[in-house]
């Protein structure tokens, strides 16, 4: 069609458009906001919920039917292994202990897929002393890294290093993990090399225990980076293979094949790693390719740690980390019921009930 340069000049109705106040839908929103989040003004404190009905805590029960102290020191953990034993000792305690062992990733990846990572310190810190007694046999709490650090600080206005002090200091038994991303560390651009090293230093000081790093194009160089920076931080180095494509179905996916993955299963280990990680951002991991994978590995690498991580967005998380832990895995990642499903992880409870 025609077209010409003056249009806008020539057409002085588009900037005759109708300007809507909506006071009272505002005055309502922001009413709401300050009612359920407290204030939001930097430099004012107010404690979220103020004046709401707080929700009544459960009641945790023993073996025994009997009520827990909760307010008592929780039992020991995996944590004491890691402090008494050093990151090398503690991932080959993790790959002799009979049966697979769950992370809990409530803290972290269950509520940055489900609530866009809103869940506030304040909340966390009301469950931390029942989760520090009924997840004491837990491997780890995913509940740092990824998207927190920045929406603590962008849409919270919360202190991300004041959140893992609070929670470290009512959860101590149980290691902590985070989310790497390699060179980018926990931001969206690559950072310069002492950037990430003092980081990662900083982080495994203020109670990180387990760094979990991975670069979403499987990029070793960027891996390496992570690997060594955790390393001279002595936390435990989760390095992660990105899962993608059909294992199962090398016709369809001939790029990302078993072999694909193996190899460079092989260039990690290489790096001394203590744990392998396997991330199914996508829930693409199907029950017959875990087993394929997943034994693969383990038939190559029988003494290395295996940590797998999906997401149940196809609906097919909990038989395929069943597949995984009859497969050889180690270590699988689930969420609690409540904050569990669709794009988060595998239900908890669906996940111990199908294998009592």
């Amino acid at each position: 069609g025609s077209c010409w340069t003056t249009f806008i000049d020539d057409t002085p109705e588009l900037f005759t458009v109708t300007k809507f106040r909506n006071r009272a839908a505002k005055l309502l929103t922001y009413l709401g906001d300050l009612i359920a989040n407290g204030c939001q003004i930097q430099g004012q404190v107010t404690a979220p919920g103020h004046g709401l009905e707080e929700p009544t805590l459960p009641t945790l029960l023993d073996a025994q039917g009997s009520a827990v102290n909760v307010t008592t020191a929780p039992p020991p953990g995996w944590r004491d292994v890691l402090l008494k034993s050093g990151p090398a000792a503690f991932a080959q305690a993790v790959r002799q202990h009979k049966g697979v062992l769950i992370m809990d990733t409530t803290w972290r990846d269950a509520h940055q897929s489900l609530l866009a990572t809103r869940l506030r310190t304040h909340d966390m810190e009301r469950i931390a002393p029942i989760t520090a007694h009924a997840m004491a046999n837990a491997f780890a709490l995913e509940m740092w890294g990824g998207a927190t650090f920045d929406v603590a600080m962008r849409f919270l206005h919360e202190d991300p290093w004041d959140r893992l002090d609070r929670l470290r200091a009512l959860v101590p038994n149980i290691p902590f993990q985070m989310l790497l991303r390699g060179a980018n560390a926990v931001g969206y651009t690559s950072y310069p090399d002492n950037v990430v090293y003092e980081f990662c230093k900083q982080a495994r000081k203020h109670g990180v225990d387990v760094f979990r790093v991975f670069d979403s194009l499987n990029y070793v160089e960027n891996l390496k980076l992570g690997i060594d920076a955790v390393r001279q931080a002595d936390g435990v180095i989760e390095a992660t293979v990105c899962y993608t494509g059909d294992v199962s179905n090398p016709a369809k996916h001939p790029k990302y094949t078993l072999e694909y993955y193996l190899d460079l299963v092989d260039e990690l280990v290489a790096l001394d790693i203590h744990i392998l990680g396997i991330k199914d951002m996508a829930g693409l991991l199907k029950p017959r390719a875990a087993r394929l994978l997943i034994g693969a590995i383990r038939s190559r690498h029988p003494n290395l740690p295996i940590h797998v991580h999906t997401h149940d967005t196809a609906g097919a998380g909990v038989a395929a980390m069943i597949a995984c832990a009859e497969a050889g895995a180690d270590i699988i990642d689930l969420a609690i019921d409540s904050m569990s499903g669709v794009t988060s992880q595998p239900c908890m409870g669906a996940f111990v009930s199908a294998l009592e």
